[in-house]
């Protein structure tokens, strides 16, 4: 019996249109490799979950067991990767997400995302 009569007819269509480029992949991975670390992850979860669709990041700070610097550093990595962009205001700096670019990685991982946009 060959792989496609094994396979049931759309169980395994593509998720993207096409394979991506070495570059693309080292980009696509480095952006993997910071959603990789628990305490970004939860981050981002929390700018996302805001109403109004920023943070201030006192309020991310106080949110986490760990130093100043510490969520500095997570937030500098996120920034980074492209996922989120802040604006100092003041003495504060407030954050927000990026939603191309988690739109993104979400096309990569979904197939329904993918089929959409090459529509």
């Amino acid at each position: 019996m060959s792989r496609q009569e094994k396979v049931r007819p759309g169980c395994c269509e593509p998720m993207i249109s096409e394979a991506l480029s070495p570059a693309d992949a080292a980009e696509l991975a480095r952006t993997f490799k910071v959603l990789g670390d628990p305490v970004r992850l939860r981050v981002l979860s929390l700018i996302a979950a805001r109403k109004g669709g920023e943070v201030c990041v006192c309020d991310i700070t106080d949110a986490f067991d760990l130093t100043g610097p510490t969520i500095s550093y997570h937030l500098r990595q996120l920034r980074e990767a492209g996922l989120v962009d802040c604006e100092r205001r003041g003495t504060w700096v407030y954050y927000w997400i990026i939603p191309a670019r988690l739109g993104l990685l979400s096309q990569f991982l979904n197939p329904a995302d993918a089929a959409a946009a090459n529509r």
